[in-house]
Formats: structure tokens, C-alpha cells, sequence
């Protein structure tokens, strides 16, 4: 099992990641100290030589000589800025003369004395470059050194626990631990010690009081207060469900906290006493952590249980779960025992294979619960494949749960304690750290629809929460690299390199600089939208410009904005564009061969918002197509046909093709309605009709006047055109409708006949026809 040291380092570890860049550049301010930093050298290279140093000796030195790296790394950038200028002054003298060739003597005095300067200004960096690659030397050897003791460790045979001839030793020594923890009482017949204790004698008794409140009523209140939140329901139910259920953790760990520093108050304890008291509360909050979490994944309510299981299998989860975490701490116990008392290597072997024994049957039956969860999932009506896949995940982790349940007790029985245990400990804790990222992702759900005034099932499947997953699930990487004996240095050193970034040409290219550019990048963006905001609503409007070339400004400003800002951001980022030129050459023949059509729907939409043939609300005909333009974006223009369905145009078409723009400028426009009448109307008649229809709609222009055309003589009718300029041509068809009543009207009125088509139909020889002969 895992020292209980462990676990603190697993926070720890994530803190300094995140503060260590600020502490290498605190580091960075003072030139590094190479005098000592030699005799660190020497020594390291002394211990790898031998090696025969302990490991806390090889950690210490590798820590002393990771901040000299750290140091050495931030001095390599020393007098970076002058450098570049004098690089640049030697270039503005031109090329150095070839062999053979000479050049004036200010100029030549004057390249020699430059480049004097820039070999004093590059020693430093040249001397902490060459100290930073030994420092990494060493550290890499120190590393194999410890992680070769650390394989041999996992990989030694030892005593097997099986043998009785062992087991009365380590009884006996168990015994012998036990009595020495005991004898400590002699501490009572000190006087002075007496006196103490019953002077705080008040002090104790209240400190006990409030312990035993704490520990008997403090999980109650806790539940208590939880029902009566479930009774209210509502949308944050969740979320004040998750804050209450801490306070089953918080107050009885509270308790065990005063009940330890009620004993130490009595001041008669002893040091071995000191010890177990010390460890106490970290014991209990591991405890109550892993019932904290048994409660939250295997509720007793099915609304807030995590694992779909039946009421029976959710009790047994979190039985199970709960005897492990004795098991743990009884095991973490068994390990200070250890460091107080002289137990030999067999007597550790077998006082602890029990409890992994025991530990192995839990796991074991732990699994079988498991992978029938993940059944009973998928049985259940497969609502989403993120049910599905969660479904397997738990029976993988179920079946691998059995299998270590199985294994670890096999490997401490034959005598691999140390391997047993690396295989025990760490799947014991990867099992609670994969409970707390559903627990926590659970909240962080129930928290965002909160805010969100959304529903729990809303927010559960939002996006949002899929991505504060991925973080949960980017947030545990460390902390189970360090379970499964990663150590802090090594997340360390991988954190650094990761900071370091990656070169591309010249130029290195590291996570500040991404950050750098994402918020400039941003701010940029936000700026270039505010600006098109504040045109569109308040300053373009107040001007004579028309919609489409509004339209087309705020477009052009979003675009020129947009460059602007990433341009801006590359910049202010230290990214050198000229360094990537071969990356950009090859993307441009890309985009040649691949993107042409992009780029050309790209450029056109420039076009149209630039020479604006067509704008936002002109009605045109493109492809057959007739509608109303809604919207020109980058690569395509949306339009809006008569019957509410949206076509969907690339703009090269508007741009090379012919379109018809039924309202550009104006909406002035001419409608041609066709009327017939029948033969031998009076022509006259009719047109003087027609043209009094038409100049009676309001719609109909005056100037110029409508015209009726007697337009030929049809096979079944006359046929006559009212030609007439609207105001606004997007009511054509209605002015055709009333026109055309108005007409039919009039007709009647004037007993005008409106004919239909009228064939007659004469056979050559009806004689032929059956019955069709001559009549006599």
C-alpha cells in the first residue's frame, strides 16, 4: 500500500507544476553561481560513479541540480536583446570580404570591433548552455540510477508469507510493537505531566464533547439537511445536493481532528503515541472519502445515483467500498508499526498478506458488480452512444478489477510483496480518482445548468459539459501518472519541457506564446465586433449609404478586422512568419490544387461586397431561382425563394454567371398582364377598358402612363397586353390578382366575352365508321 505521504503529494504535485515557471523566472533574476554549481557537479558525478549512494541522497542532489538547470536555462537568454543589434550592425556592413579581397580600414576596424563585442556579449550564454547540457547529463543518469533500484525493488523475491515457520516471528514482533505503544502510560506517574493535564482538564473535556457531537450527530445532519433539499427539487437541486453531501466529510473529519488535539492537550502522550495521533485525521479523511464517494456514485436514491444498479447491488457497492477503505488504513497503520518497531522483511510479508488477501476477495466481488452495471446499461434502451460507451468502459474496469483482485494476492503469497502491493495500492486509488471525475462531472453538469437555467438532463448532454469532462479527465493525467509511481520530478521535468515548446526554423514556439496569441487574438475579435455592432446600429444608419452598402461596410470591416487581429497576434506572440515560409509555400500549392474553388467563392464574395451588383433584400433571379438575398457571407450567398426555402449560391456563380437583380437601385418595375377577348369585340372598346383599369390601381405609376397594346390575332381570341410601371415591384403578383378581378368585372359589365380555345372536329369519311353508313 502507498504511504499516506503519497496522497498528499498528489495535490502537491499539481501546485507545482503550475508555480514552477514562476519560480525558475524568480530563480532567473540572479546570474548563476558557478563555483558552487561545480562542486554539486562533482559531487553528483562522484555518487553516479559509485553508486552506491541511498536514493534520499540521489533525490536530494538531483533536486539541488534541477534548480541549477532551471537557472542556467533562464541565463541562457542572456543579453539576447544586444546580441541581435550587434547582428544586425554586422550585417549592415555588408558581407566580409572574400580571401584575396580587401575593404577599407574603418570599415574593416570597425566589423573587427563588432564582432569583439558580439564574442563578449555570447560568453555567458555559451557558458550556461554548456552548464545546462551537464546538468541535464546528470539528471538523466541519476533517473536510470533510481529507476533501475525502483525495478529491482518490484521485481525481488522475498520470503513467502505461506511459511508458518514465519508466522510466529511476526506475531511475536506485532506483540512487541503493540506493548511498546502501551508502555507508554508510564508517562501517568510523572508528576509534572499530572499536573498539566489537570490544569487542562476543563479544556479536554470540552474538546472531547464537541469530538463525540461531531462524530455521532455530524453525518446525520448532513443527511438530514440533504433530504430536506431533495423535498424542495428545483433546478439547483444538484448542485446544493453536492455541497451538503461534504459536509459528511467535513464535520466528522472535524471531530477526528478535535479528539487529536483533545489528547495532545492532555500532554500525556508519548512519542509513538505522537505519531499514530498525527496520522489519525489524514487516516479518517481517507476513510470518509472513500464512503463519501461510495454514496455519491451508489446513492441511495436512483436520481442521484451515478451507477445504474438495483437498491441491493448499490448497498453491496457500498459496502464494498467501505471495507476497502478499512483495509487501507488498517494497512497504513501496519506501516507505521513498521517504521517504529525492528520488523524484518518476512514479518512485514506476513502481517500484510492478509489484509491484501482480503483486499483481493473485495476488488474481486467489486468487479463482478461492476461489469453487471454496465449490463443492465446497455440492456436499457440504448438512448445514446455516450451510454453505450460508458457502458463498456465500467465493464473493462470491472474485468480488470477481478484480475487484479486475483493477481496481487498471487504475487504476495509467492513472496513479490513489493510488486503485489505496486499492483494493489495504485488500482485501489486509480478506482477512486475515476469515482471523483464522475463524481466532480456530475457537479460541474449540475452546476452550469444551474447558472444556465437549464434543465439537469439538458446540461448533462450540453457541449459545455463534455468539455469541463475533457478538463476533469486532463486535470487527473498527473495525479495518476503519480499513483502508478510517477515521481514528482519527472511531471516536473515534463512540464518544463513542455514550456520549452518546440522550434520551427528559428524560431521556438512554446505554450506562452499560444496563450499570447489566443488572448490577443481574442481581444482583437471582440474589438472588431464591438466596432461592427456600433456601425451597424448606430452610426451607418444615420447616414445616406443604403442597406446593401451598409451591409457591405460592416462585412468589410469584420474581415479587415479579423486579419488585423491575427496579424496583431502573431506579432505580439514572437512568432517570425518568415521562419514557417517553406510550410507556407507548400500550403499555398495546396491551396492551388485543392482549395481553388474555396479561395474563388472567397474573392468573389469580396467582389460582391466591393462592386455590390446585388445586396441584403434585393429580389433576383440567378439559376433559375427566384428569391430575396439574405445574406453574403465569405464563400456563398443565401437566398430566400417565395415559398420560404433558402438556395444556397456560391458566390462565383453570382460572380460569373447572369443574374437578374429585379430591384437593384429601385423598386421601380414593369408588369405585363395579357388579357384576350373574342373575335368581333370592339378593339377600340376594349382598350380604352384596360387602360382605365390599369390607371385606376394605386400601385400604377403615372408618369410614365400605362400603355395597352394590341398585341396579334390569336387562334381563339384577340389578344391585348396592359403594360404599367409599378411603384414597388415586389407586389407584382398581387397587382396582377386585383387587376385581373377588376378586369373580369369590367367585362361583365360591358358584356365583353372573355373566349376559351374551341376546336371543330369534321370526319373525312364518317361511312367507314361502324354504324356511321348513309341513312336511307
Amino acid at each position: 500500500m502507498l504511504p499516506i505521504v503519497r496522497l498528499l503529494a498528489l495535490v502537491w504535485a499539481i501546485a507545482l507544476g503550475w508555480s514552477a515557471p514562476a519560480a525558475a523566472q524568480q530563480e532567473a533574476v540572479a546570474p548563476p553561481d558557478y563555483a558552487t554549481w561545480e562542486s554539486v557537479a562533482r559531487r553528483a558525478e562522484a555518487a553516479v560513479d559509485a553508486g552506491t549512494d541511498t536514493n534520499a541522497v540521489f533525490t536530494t542532489l538531483r533536486g539541488r541540480i534541477a534548480g541549477f538547470r532551471a537557472s542556467f536555462e533562464a541565463a541562457q537568454s542572456t543579453n539576447s536583446e544586444r546580441i541581435e543589434t550587434i547582428k544586425a550592425q554586422i550585417t549592415a556592413l555588408g558581407p566580409a570580404p572574400a580571401e584575396g579581397e580587401t575593404e577599407t580600414p574603418d570599415i574593416a576596424a570597425r566589423r573587427a570591433q563588432l564582432n569583439a563585442q558580439l564574442k563578449e556579449l555570447q560568453a555567458p550564454g555559451q557558458a550556461a548552455q554548456e552548464a545546462f547540457t551537464r546538468a541535464e547529463g546528470l539528471i538523466g543518469e541519476i533517473d536510470s540510477i533510481l529507476r533501475g533500484r525502483q525495478t529491482e525493488r518490484l521485481l525481488a523475491l522475498g520470503p513467502t508469507p505461506l511459511n508458518p515457520v514465519l508466522w510466529p516471528e511476526a506475531l511475536e514482533a506485532l506483540g512487541q510493537s503493540f506493548s511498546d505503544v502501551w508502555g507508554e502510560r508510564r508517562v501517568f506517574s510523572n508528576s509534572s505531566l499530572m499536573s498539566e493535564a489537570r490544569a487542562n482538564l476543563p479544556i479536554v473535556l470540552l474538546l472531547l464533547a464537541i469530538s463525540a457531537v461531531l462524530l455521532t450527530r455530524g453525518r446525520r445532519w448532513a443527511a438530514w439537511g440533504g433530504e430536506q433539499l431533495r423535498k424542495l427539487g428545483g433546478r439547483g437541486r444538484g448542485v446544493w445536493g453536492f455541497v451538503i453531501s461534504l459536509l459528511r466529510i467535513i464535520l466528522p473529519l472535524a471531530g477526528v481532528y478535535i479528539f487529536t488535539e483533545a489528547l495532545f492537550a492532555t500532554g500525556l502522550v508519548g512519542l509513538r503515541g505522537t505519531a499514530i495521533l498525527e496520522a489519525l485525521p489524514f487516516w479518517g479523511a481517507l476513510f470518509l472519502s472513500f464512503r463519501w464517494l461510495a454514496e455519491r456514485l451508489f446513492s441511495r436514491n436512483d436520481e442521484d445515483a451515478i451507477f445504474s444498479l438495483p437498491a441491493e447491488r448499490r448497498t453491496e457497492a457500498r459496502y464494498y467500498m467501505t471495507t476497502i477503505a478499512i483495509v487501507y488504513v488498517v494497512g497504513e497503520f501496519l506501516r507505521l508499526l513498521y517504521d517504529q518497531s525492528d520488523f524484518t522483511e518476512a514479518g512485514q510479508a506476513v502481517l500484510t498478506f492478509p489484509l491484501v488477501a482480503f483486499a483481493g476477495m473485495i476488488l474481486f466481488r467489486f468487479g463482478q458488480i461492476l461489469r453487471r452495471q454496465g449490463v443492465a446499461t446497455q440492456a436499457d434502451d440504448t438512448q445514446q452512444q455516450g451510454a453505450q460507451s460508458f457502458s463498456r468502459i465500467v465493464r473493462l474496469l470491472g474485468r480488470a478489477t477481478q484480475i487484479v483482485g486475483v493477481v496481487a494476492p498471487i504475487l504476495s503469497g509467492i513472496g513479490y510483496a513489493t510488486a503485489g502491493a505496486a499492483l494493489l495500492d495504485p488500482w485501489v486509488l486509480t478506482m477512486g480518482l475515476f469515482g471523483l471525475v464522475l463524481v466532480l462531472q456530475r457537479f460541474t453538469a449540475d452546476l452550469y445548468g444551474w447558472v444556465m437555467r437549464r434543465s439537469a438532463e439538458e446540461a448533462r448532454d450540453s457541449l459545455v459539459a463534455m468539455l469541463l469532462t475533457f478538463l476533469l479527465l486532463l486535470a487527473a493525467v498527473p495525479v495518476l501518472a503519480l499513483i502508478w509511481g510517477a515521481r514528482v520530478t519527472d511531471l516536473y521535468d515534463l512540464w518544463t519541457k513542455f514550456l520549452r515548446g518546440f522550434t520551427i526554423g528559428e524560431t521556438t514556439i512554446s505554450p506562452t506564446n499560444f496563450v499570447i496569441f489566443a488572448v490577443v487574438f481574442l481581444v482583437g475579435y471582440s474589438l472588431t465586433r464591438l466596432l461592427q455592432s456600433t456601425l451597424k446600429t448606430s452610426v451607418l444608419p444615420k447616414t445616406r449609404i443604403d442597406l446593401g452598402g451598409q451591409t457591405a461596410v460592416v462585412s468589410g470591416v469584420g474581415y479587415v478586422g479579423i486579419f488585423l487581429s491575427g496579424l496583431i497576434a502573431i506579432t505580439t506572440a514572437g512568432i517570425d512568419l518568415s521562419s514557417v515560409a517553406l510550410v507556407a509555400g507548400a500550403l499555398s500549392v495546396g491551396i492551388g490544387f485543392g482549395l481553388q474553388n474555396i479561395v474563388s467563392n472567397f474573392v468573389s464574395g469580396i467582389i460582391l461586397l466591393i462592386e455590390r451588383p446585388i445586396s441584403e433584400g434585393d429580389w433576383i433571379e440567378v439559376g433559375g431561382q427566384h428569391g430575396y438575398v439574405k445574406n453574403i457571407s465569405v464563400r456563398s450567398t443565401r437566398i430566400e425563394t417565395f415559398d420560404r426555402s433558402d438556395v444556397i449560391v456560391p458566390n462565383a456563380d453570382l460572380v460569373s454567371g447572369t443574374v437578374t437583380n429585379y430591384t437593384r437601385g429601385n423598386t421601380v418595375g414593369r408588369v405585363i398582364i395579357p388579357v384576350g377577348v373574342a373575335y368581333g369585340t370592339d378593339t377600340r372598346k376594349v382598350e380604352a377598358l384596360l387602360r382605365e383599369v390599369a390607371e385606376s390601381h394605386p400601385m400604377v405609376l403615372m408618369n410614365p402612363k400605362p400603355s395597352v397594346v394590341f398585341q396579334s390575332f390569336g387562334a381563339s381570341s384577340l389578344d391585348f397586353e396592359i403594360r404599367a410601371i409599378l411603384r414597388d415591384v415586389n407586389w407584382m403578383l398581387t397587382v396582377k390578382s386585383e387587376m385581373n378581378h377588376k378586369i373580369a368585372e369590367r367585362f361583365a359589365e360591358e358584356g365583353i366575352e372573355i373566349p376559351f380555345p374551341q376546336q371543330d372536329v369534321w370526319l373525312r369519311n364518317p361511312e367507314t365508321l361502324p354504324g356511321g353508313g348513309p341513312t336511307g
